[in-house]
């Protein structure tokens, strides 16, 4: 049998035995062994035998009717024993149940449970040991709930704080105060970067430190007798340590650029490990960010585009000076994609310029990139243009995305082949545009209404899955159009005239 301190245990919280005893229902009452309210139970277990080690894991709350239990126990070793062996497989207390075999408990057990430090409870017959189980159980869930209950929350305020104009020390901050504790930043070098909370003694500091060294990367150890030159080992992404009572706690941070997550709290509590992961991984982010020289482009034509500049002067820091403007919704009907989802897309499309927002995620992807069908999206797609277009291009996605939703196509790219429409000078067309569609200018949702039902081929069905309204609407809009605009829009050539006039509005 191994060392019950490194049994394995049950995936659950364990509860303290206190709160077990504090449950009026049972009538649990300690009569022997040490009363340190740190003991804790990781389930119940009910064993008439004699020997019940083989089938301990340890951390259980043992119960027993004492049906093993010979008549001349009470003279004898019995008692040192059986308590004895139920120390050493790591049980954390055991529970006697009173009647029908026993009438009390007997003395030499409850000497026996003094002498070993078993804290021994007397379990009244009214109370069944299934339902000391049960109750184990519900406390295990009440502790259960209230741990994803606090991760839940830490999560939302790192979240939050990661938001904040000094994302590093606010998550630090916050980290600290979830944890009760000290949060600090290593940098490559070694050096402490930002720290939060109040710092521990100076020994847990110092070991802090060494254990941030044990997770960063380029850990070497020798070789051996085959020579005394040092070799690269693998090394962890985290690594604990408890140091004068304080608990310490490593974090490599992902990116490879060497920084690391250290905290140190009084105690560790359950979900503890889950929050510092959740900073990890956003401190991981913001500091990829920082070393990044495309996210510092990024920001940088941010800023000059904030201040005023043109776009065509900052897209050379993006990366190109020809665009492609994407415009993609899940294939199938559900929830709005999330951020996760909206960077995978990005991804795949070869850009991390993405905007999501009203059920659509947009992205600007470099020019020498085609873009292509994706698996679980439909995608609209705008023709290659310079950066002075792409508000136009913007367009022509959403519309090209409207006509992929409406024909259930994966994709639809936006045309760039010569049309008759390019023969007359583009001012003209404008100003004759305008002057045809004046009666419905006012209206947006008549004007996107006819577009896209003239570029279906005026079908009711298709303009209401494109446009996500009732096939009614579409009627009743139609209709309108044709009313201000005192046209017949069952003829061919007032269609053409209006389709013309439309991609010049």
């Amino acid at each position: 049998m191994p060392d019950a301190s490194a049994t394995p245990v049950p995936p659950t919280p364990p509860i303290p035995l206190s709160a077990l005893l504090a449950r009026e229902d049972l009538g649990l009452r300690r009569i022997a062994g040490p009363s340190d309210p740190d003991t804790v139970i990781h389930w119940a277990h009910t064993s008439e035998m004699a020997d019940p080690y083989p089938y301990l894991l340890g951390g259980e709350l043992l119960l027993t009717a004492g049906v093993h239990i010979p008549e001349a126990a009470g003279s004898g070793t019995y008692f040192d024993d059986y308590v004895s062996r139920i120390v050493a497989a790591g049980g954390a207390a055991l529970g006697f149940g009173l009647a029908p075999v026993h009438d009390t408990v007997p003395r030499a057990l409850v000497a026996a449970c003094d002498t070993y430090g078993l804290p021994l409870l007397e379990v009244p017959p009214q109370t069944t040991f299934s339902g000391v189980a049960r109750a184990v159980w519900q406390l295990m869930a009440q502790a259960r709930l209230a741990e994803l209950r606090r991760v839940t929350e830490a999560q939302q305020s790192l979240a939050a704080a990661a938001a904040r104009p000094d994302p590093v020390a606010a998550v630090l901050r916050q980290l600290a105060q979830r944890v009760s504790g000290w949060a600090v930043l290593y940098g490559p070098e070694g050096a402490e970067l930002a720290r939060a909370g109040r710092a521990p003694e100076a020994g847990p500091v110092t070991a802090l430190g060494a254990l941030a060294g044990v997770v960063h990367p380029g850990g070497t150890q020798a070789t051996g007798p085959q020579g005394p030159a040092p070799t690269p080992v693998p090394t962890p992404s985290s690594a604990t340590d408890t140091v004068g009572g304080t608990h310490l706690a490593a974090y490599a941070l992902g990116g490879g650029q060497g920084f690391v997550l250290g905290v140190a709290a009084p105690r560790r509590d359950p979900g503890d490990h889950t929050i510092a992961s959740v900073a990890a991984v956003l401190l991981s982010l913001l500091t990829g960010e920082q070393q990044s020289g495309s996210g510092a482009a990024r920001s940088a034509a941010l800023v000059r585009l904030l201040l005023g500049a043109a776009p065509e002067d900052v897209a050379p820091l993006l990366g190109g000076d020809r665009w492609t403007v994407v415009h993609a919704r899940p294939a199938a009907d559900g929830p709005a994609p999330d951020a996760v989802a909206a960077s995978a897309l990005g991804a795949a499309l070869g850009s991390a310029l993405i905007d999501t927002g009203g059920g659509v995620v947009r992205v600007l992807v470099p020019g020498h990139r085609e873009p292509t069908a994706q698996e679980g999206w439909i995608c609209g797609v705008s023709a290659a243009v310079g950066p002075h277009e792409w508000t136009s291009a913007d367009g022509q996605a959403a519309r090209a995305l409207a006509r992929a939703r409406a024909t259930r196509a994966p994709l639809v790219r936006h045309g760039e082949r010569p049309a008759l429409a390019d023969l007359v000078p583009s001012a003209d067309a404008e100003a004759h545009a305008r002057a045809l569609l004046a009666p419905i200018a006012a209206a947006p949702a008549l004007t996107e209404t006819l577009r896209t039902w003239l570029s279906l081929h005026g079908s009711w069905d298709r303009t209401a899955v494109a446009l996500s309204v009732h096939r009614n609407t579409v009627r009743q809009r139609i209709a309108r159009c044709a009313t201000l605009l005192e046209a017949d829009l069952d003829d061919a050539d007032v269609r053409m005239e209006l389709w013309f006039a439309l991609r010049d509005a």
